[in-house]
C-alpha cells in the first residue's frame, strides 16, 4: 500500500468510537455511535463520511487502504463465549449483519449480559481472593493491585459461585478488549498484557497467568477458559476475516493487532516517560509511564501498576479516584448555582489553602483513601494538629477552591512514592476529560503540581492510541523488524498527539502548595480515622 491507513476503535461504556490515522499519525477520520441508536451503522458511516484532513479532502475513508486495526476497550468488562463461538465466528455470513438474531448472538455466548467496570457486587469474592494469597499487599505485589470489585478475577469468581451452569458452559472468557479483535479475526483473540493487569490474574512482572490466582477465582478449568498467555502490543494476531472483506471491502492483507484497555491506549496516544497524564472526567485518574529497570517498582494497595502495552518490562502507574467530576459539580451547584463561570470567579478570588481551611468531599465511597465517604472541613495551623470544623462553615469561595486543592493534593502527596528513582523528572502535565477545558482548573493544576499543563488537539485519545497500536504492529512487520521498538517508530513520526500549552506554573504559588502537602496528609489521616470510627 502506498498510503496505508490505520484504524483504531474505542469501545467505551456508552459509545463506540473510530479513529483513522495516516502513516504520519495525522487524523484522517473520527466518528462515534451510541449503542442503542446506531451501532450497526459504524462501518457504513466510515465508508461514506467526508474526511477531516486536506490529504483526503472530499472523499470517504477507503476501507481497502486500512493496513491495520487495533483499539481500546473499557477495562475490566468480561465476555463469556459458548462452545459454539469459534465455529460461529469462523462461519459469519457476509450477507448478514452482526446484529442479525442467530448470526452470533445468542448462540456464541454462554452469558447474555457481560459484567462491566461499574459492577461492585463482588466484595465477598475480593476478600476471598486476598485471603487465598495472604492479604491485599501480597496480591498487590503479585498483580499490581489489591482485589477490586470491578476487576475481572473477582467477577469470574462471582459468576462461578452464583451461575455455575453459565460458567461451566463458558468455553472461553474474553475481556472487552479481546472481544473486539475476535470479531475482526473470525476466531477468539488472546488477551493483551496491559489490560490483563486489571484482572487480578496475571503476574504484572512476568506478564504470565498465575496458577494460584486462576485456581482461586475459577478453579482448575480457568486456565483453559482464559486462553493463551497474554500478548504484547505490536503483535500481529492475524489478518482480517473474509466477512469484513466481502461485506465492506477491507483489504484481505489488513492485519489485526491486540486491543488494550482504555487507560493504556490513552497513555500510548498522549504521554511518555517524563509526562504525567491527568484525566478529569467522571473519575479522576493519574497515569505515569515507568521505564524498564533492573529492580521492580514498588506496589501499593491504593494504586495500580499495569504492564505497559508496547514496552516490555515497562509499567504504567495509576491512581484512580471515584469522586471526580461528580463531586466538583456538586460544589459548583451549591456555591455557584450550577454556573461554571461564577464558580471560576469564586476560585480566582480566594487564596491558596483557603485561609488555612482544607476540605474533603466524598459523595461516593472513595477508592483513595479506600471506603471514606462524607464531607470534612479542617482548620489547619502550622505545627498544630488539624481541627475538624463543626460550627464555622467556609464561604462559597473557600469551598470552590478547597475541593480542587484537596483532589490535587491527594495526587501530589502520592506521586513521589509511586515514581521510582530511575524515572525521569516529570516535565509536563497533560490533562484530559471534561474539566480539562476549564482554564481556571488548568491554572490551579499547573501551580499546584509545578508543571506546565498541556491539552491534546484530539478529544479521542483512546481511539487514537488504538490506531497507533495498529500502526506499530504494521511498522514492525514492514519497517522496524521484530526487534523494532515503539520509541524508534515514534522518532520517525514525532509526537502521537499534537499538544497545546495552556497553563504555566507560578513558582511562588507552587512553593505554597509544596508546604501544604504535610497538612493534607495529616487531615487525610483524620478523615480515615473518623470514617473508621463510624
Amino acid at each position: 500500500m502506498s498510503s496505508p491507513l490505520f484504524l483504531g476503535f474505542d469501545l467505551s461504556t456508552q459509545q463506540l468510537k473510530a479513529i483513522v490515522i495516516a502513516e504520519d499519525v495525522s487524523i484522517v477520520h473520527e466518528s462515534a455511535v451510541h449503542f442503542d441508536r446506531d451501532l450497526p451503522l459504524m462501518v457504513q458511516r466510515m465508508a461514506r463520511s467526508k474526511a477531516q484532513t486536506k490529504r483526503v479532502k472530499n472523499v470517504g475513508v477507503d476501507l481497502s487502504a486500512i493496513a491495520g486495526i487495533s483499539g481500546a476497550g473499557q477495562q475490566h468488562g468480561s465476555v463469556y463465549w459458548s462452545e459454539e463461538a469459534e465455529k460461529a465466528l469462523a462461519a459469519m455470513d457476509p450477507k448478514r449483519s452482526l446484529a442479525d438474531p442467530g448470526h452470533l448472538a445468542p448462540r456464541a455466548f454462554a452469558l447474555p449480559n457481560a459484567p462491566i467496570w461499574q459492577d461492585s457486587s463482588t466484595t465477598k469474592d475480593c476478600r476471598n481472593l486476598e485471603a487465598a494469597v495472604g492479604g491485599p499487599q501480597v496480591l498487590a505485589d503479585l498483580t499490581g493491585s489489591r482485589a477490586y470489585e470491578r476487576f475481572t478475577g473477582p467477577q469470574i469468581a462471582r459468576i462461578r459461585r452464583l451461575k455455575p451452569a453459565a460458567y461451566r458452559d463458558s468455553a472461553r472468557i474474553s475481556l472487552v478488549s479481546s472481544f473486539i479483535p475476535s470479531l475482526f479475526l473470525g476466531h477468539i483473540a488472546p488477551i493483551e498484557v496491559s489490560d490483563a493487569s486489571g484482572m487480578n490474574l496475571m503476574n504484572v512482572l512476568t506478564c504470565k497467568w498465575d496458577d494460584a490466582l486462576l485456581e482461586a477465582c475459577g478453579g482448575p478449568e480457568l486456565r483453559a477458559k482464559i486462553g493463551p498467555e497474554p500478548v504484547v502490543g505490536g503483535t500481529i494476531l492475524g489478518h482480517i476475516s473474509q466477512w469484513w472483506v466481502e461485506r465492506w471491502g477491507f483489504n484481505p492483507d489488513c492485519i489485526i493487532a491486540p486491543f488494550t484497555g482504555d487507560n493504556s491506549a490513552t497513555v500510548v496516544a498522549l504521554s511518555a516517560p517524563g509526562d504525567a497524564l491527568l484525566s478529569l472526567g467522571t473519575s479522576t485518574t493519574l497515569l505515569l509511564s515507568i521505564p524498564p529497570a533492573d529492580s521492580p517498582p514498588a506496589r501499593f494497595t491504593t494504586s495500580h501498576l499495569l504492564s505497559h502495552p508496547t514496552t516490555v518490562d515497562a509499567q504504567i502507574a495509576m491512581l484512580c479516584y471515584k469522586n471526580g467530576a461528580l463531586a466538583r459539580e456538586q460544589i459548583r451547584d451549591r456555591c455557584a448555582g450550577a454556573d461554571w463561570a461564577r464558580y471560576n470567579k469564586l476560585v480566582e478570588q480566594s487564596s491558596q489553602g483557603s485561609s488555612g481551611l482544607m476540605g474533603f468531599y466524598f459523595p461516593l465511597p472513595e477508592i483513595i483513601p479506600p471506603g471514606v465517604q462524607g464531607e470534612f472541613i479542617f482548620q489547619c495551623k502550622d505545627n498544630e494538629e488539624p481541627q475538624l470544623v463543626h460550627g464555622l462553615q467556609p464561604d462559597a469561595s473557600q469551598h470552590a477552591r478547597a475541593i480542587l486543592e484537596s483532589q490535587f493534593l491527594s495526587i501530589k502527596s502520592r506521586i513521589a512514592a509511586i515514581l521510582p528513582p530511575h524515572s525521569p523528572p516529570l516535565q509536563r502535565l497533560i490533562v484530559t476529560g471534561g474539566s480539562s477545558a476549564n482554564q481556571t482548573i488548568r491554572q490551579l493544576a499547573a501551580d499546584l503540581f509545578g508543571m506546565r499543563v498541556y491539552v491534546a488537539e484530539s478529544k479521542e485519545a483512546a481511539g487514537t492510541g488504538g490506531a497507533v497500536l495498529a500502526k506499530f504492529a504494521w511498522w514492525k512487520a514492514h519497517v522496524g523488524g521484530a526487534s523494532g521498538s515503539f520509541e524508534e517508530m515514534s522518532m520517525e513520526t514525532g509526537e502521537v498527539e499534537r499538544m497545546k500549552l495552556v497553563a504555566t506554573p507560578k513558582g511562588e504559588m507552587t512553593k505554597v502548595y509544596d508546604d501544604l502537602v504535610g497538612n493534607y496528609r495529616r487531615c487525610e489521616e483524620r478523615v480515615v480515622h473518623l470514617c473508621g470510627q463510624a
